[in-house]
């Protein structure tokens, strides 16, 4: 396990001492110290493996603040990593009585259910944790896992292809993951594989031999998913005479290359690279936020999330979206969530909010040198 904060724990009593305990019941200020700090104490524990005395610390912790929430989920995860599940289980419960709608109690919950193979509970507790955070991606990876491993594959993949948009890295974690043996053959994960791939391209790794290296996925599988890519004439395959005959790399094609640019890789190792957005695409973004600026404005909710939709969506801008602005992606994706759940109001309730993280992305596209050059 990591370090949380690179700090070295501490030792700490055994229990309370009568007199600290009825001092703290009288004075709730007090009360609040003593629990924060063996709270702290716990995580340091935590952060030293020395999880034992890290859940004796939360024990203490609940008993003087029993509504701790966050100390009730960190020793659930303490007793988890122990591999007492039914322990962590209802550590998890209790922060769940209090705060029923934290998903990262329901997230760990549905972790621990994964871990002893009862994968329907681990699935209901999936979609609570989704419900209580739609915009977690984790909760969507982890999703996929339970029902792919349940044989609801078709359901896997969509909650898989839900993850990967909102983080394009779980296409890349998705490809080593035991969870999804049996969908490889699945239409929808070979063209995850294909994301995975086209993304190493777009990257700078061109041979398959790197591209395996980079993804650790195997070589047949890297191999069939240039093939297929070079079928669909998404990617190019070219010969160079090397040292001791012909070898092999690859590249995006022409059209995709401009479309969603690449990264150019140099200098020892290649390890010096330099990312440009194709001018196209910003363009067509800059034309999409202010599309999106005006539907606001009129308070046009199918126009708002069309746009949306094309800047978020890793098939159209997102990419470039994450790589040029991550944070405005992340509240463009959120707003997006939150429009779809409550619609008309929202957008009527939060104009002003969305109207400003729209203006900040256009003025940084117009505000960069090579970006001058569209407006010309």
């Amino acid at each position: 396990m990591g370090r949380f904060f690179g700090r070295t724990g501490k030792k700490i009593i055994e229990s309370p001492s009568v007199s600290s305990d009825t001092e703290a019941k009288q004075n709730p200020d007090n009360r609040e110290i003593q629990s924060r700090d063996l709270y702290n104490k716990g995580v340091n524990h935590m952060s030293n493996e020395k999880l034992l005395d890290a859940i004796r610390s939360f024990e203490l912790a609940v008993r003087i603040d029993p509504h701790y929430v966050d100390a009730w989920v960190k020793k659930g995860y303490a007793h988890f990593h122990l591999g007492e599940y039914t322990l962590a289980i209802a550590s998890y419960d209790k922060a769940l009585d209090i705060d029923p709608d934290n998903p990262e109690a329901w997230n760990l919950k549905g972790l621990s259910f994964y871990k002893i193979k009862n994968y329907d509970r681990a699935i209901e507790c999936s979609v609570k944790a989704i419900d209580a955070d739609p915009n977690d991606g984790m909760s969507w990876y982890n999703r996929a896992c339970y029902l792919t491993l349940s044989g609801r594959v078709d359901e896997g993949m969509e909650a898989l292809r839900r993850a990967i948009e909102i983080d394009i890295s779980h296409a890349k974690k998705a490809v080593r993951d035991r969870d999804f043996e049996n969908a490889q053959a699945e239409e929808g994960f070979m063209r995850i594989i294909e994301v995975v791939v086209l993304e190493s391209l777009r990257q700078g790794y061109d041979y398959s031999g790197k591209i395996v290296w980079v993804t650790g996925m195997s070589k047949d599988d890297v191999e069939d998913a240039l093939l297929r890519l070079d079928m669909k004439g998404l990617v190019i395959r070219r010969e160079k005479r090397g040292l001791i005959g012909k070898d092999e790399y690859y590249e995006l094609a022409k059209g995709l290359s401009e479309k969603i640019g690449e990264v150019k890789r140099s200098g020892l190792l290649n390890s010096k690279k330099e990312y440009s957005a194709p001018l196209q695409e910003i363009k067509d973004i800059l034309e999409n936020l202010d599309d999106a600026v005006e539907a606001v404005k009129r308070g046009d909710l199918s126009r708002t999330t069309e746009n949306f939709d094309q800047l978020i969506s890793p098939t159209k801008h997102g990419s470039t979206m994450i790589e040029q602005f991550f944070d405005q992606h992340r509240d463009l994706r959120l707003f997006r969530i939150r429009l779809t759940d409550r619609g008309q109001e929202y957008l009527t309730s939060h104009k002003s909010e969305i109207l400003q993280l729209l203006d900040d992305v256009i003025e940084k596209i117009r505000s960069n040198p090579v970006s001058r050059t569209i407006r010309k």
